[in-house]
């Protein structure tokens, strides 16, 4: 028991220079106007149309859009509402369950103590977490009981491998996999976020037991190989998961707004999950395999690397923003530039194929044909989205961050994350 006191209080002490002072001392996001930064007021009003009519459509209920460019925000605004039932009216400032957007937040935790010399990309997670020792291959399936045989992968597990989604690992309930989902609900795996009394220790140790999709490093299978790595950074920081975000990340970003459950006066600018009932209304989203209340509700343990995070556009594009400037913000060093090079370079090769993006280690990639598509940025503009239909995008070359916050499930006809980016293009005027 001592000992392991003594590893838990080291591990706390060599974590504290997980960020340090910046020779470079960029200002936090701050409003400015759009002339200023080289667009044009009027192109950027089209947004406020598309937010309006959508909302008035009914094709969403609500929704925050935020633009920034050259370190100041230039459009931010709320429309419709933050929960139909009740009539709330959204607010810009309000507080959205952002989901997989958590996993680019997890992956710059992980790089931050990647950088302190805690670990190789390349390593094995069994190093680690000893329970991925071994990892076996999905061989075999039946459905009428659920039984499967597997056949031994060819070599282990990367950090690497988790980062990029390139591990085998499924995402049980949300898996394109019918048996995957069937296997993880069996094996009892949380898969995202919850309400009840789980650990991400607990789940992920359950989870290493189960068979891959595919050999590591073969295929892109979107996974919950995110959560494995918040696990983690709690076994080489010597700190809760939470509690090192908060330290090392949100506390130096003064992203005050951005937690994994919210602290009760910040509970009632929740925004609610939405859907259409039969009668064309909005109405909140009933509990299924999670409860939407789980940010401000339950046991509050399970601190979900790959979807668990509440947070606001402006914290969001502060995060982003942190990255546009090379890894440091508000004289804050989180990451070394050559670091997020890194990040931003292919880490899945032409797994993807000809597609106009790759994958790096936290987010999707606009290469050169995208570029040429027209409406996804320039080449090296990086991406990715929310379970609850929230959207982001940062433009490296035009120094722009556009962020989408929104709450919906089900079947809704909502085409305002390809006008976005669109409009903001159209807006450039220097």
């Amino acid at each position: 028991m001592k000992n392991l006191v003594t590893i838990l209080f080291l591990g706390i002490v060599l974590s504290i220079n997980a960020q340090t002072k910046s020779m470079k001392n960029s200002p936090l996001l701050t409003e400015g106007t759009p002339v200023s930064v080289g667009m044009s007021a009027e192109r950027l009003a089209r947004i406020e149309t598309m937010c309006a009519d959508a909302v008035a459509k009914g094709e969403i209920p609500g929704i925050v859009a935020l633009v920034a460019r050259n370190g100041k925000i230039v459009y931010y605004k709320a429309f419709g509402k933050a929960d139909n039932q009740s009539g709330r009216n959204l607010k810009r400032d309000d507080i959205f369950r952002i989901a997989s957007q958590s996993k680019a937040i997890t992956s710059t935790a992980v790089m931050m103590l990647w950088e302190e010399g805690k670990f190789k990309l390349d390593d094995p997670i069994s190093k680690y977490i000893p329970e991925f020792k071994n990892p076996q291959v999905l061989k075999t399936f039946q459905y009428s009981d659920t039984s499967y045989t597997t056949t031994p992968a060819p070599g282990e597990i990367t950090i690497r491998q988790l980062m990029s989604h390139t591990s085998g690992l499924g995402y049980g309930v949300i898996d394109g996999d019918e048996r995957f989902k069937l296997i993880y609900q069996k094996a009892g795996i949380t898969d995202a976020f919850t309400e009840k009394q789980i650990t991400i220790a607990e789940s992920v140790k359950k989870l290493a037991k189960l068979p891959l999709h595919h050999n590591p490093g073969e295929k892109f299978t979107y996974s919950e190989g995110l959560d494995v790595l918040g696990y983690l950074v709690e076994i080489v920081s010597g700190m809760p998961f939470d509690q090192f975000l908060r330290k090392h990340l949100f506390e130096p970003l003064a992203m005050n707004d951005t937690w994994f459950y919210l602290p009760m006066d910040k509970a009632n600018r929740l925004v609610s999950v939405q859907q259409k009932n039969d009668k064309g209304d909005w109405e909140r989203y009933p509990a299924t395999f999670y409860d939407p209340d789980y940010p401000i509700k339950g046991a509050k343990t399970f601190f979900s690397g790959g979807a668990g995070l509440s947070s606001t556009a402006k914290d969001y594009a502060t995060f982003l923003q942190m990255y546009l400037n090379g890894g440091e913000l508000n004289g804050i060093r989180i990451l070394s530039r050559t670091t997020v090079q890194t990040i931003l370079s292919n880490q899945i090769g032409n797994i993807w194929g000809d597609s106009g993006k790759y994958f790096g280690l936290a987010f999707s990639v606009v290469d050169q044909k995208g570029q040429g598509l027209g409406d996804l940025g320039s080449a090296g503009t990086f991406e990715w989205g929310g379970y609850f239909n929230t959207q982001y995008f940062a433009d490296p070359k035009e120094k722009i961050i556009g962020i989408l916050m929104k709450q919906t499930q089900g079947n809704v006809s909502d085409n305002t994350g390809w006008k976005f980016r669109q409009l903001i293009g159209q807006s450039l005027d220097d």
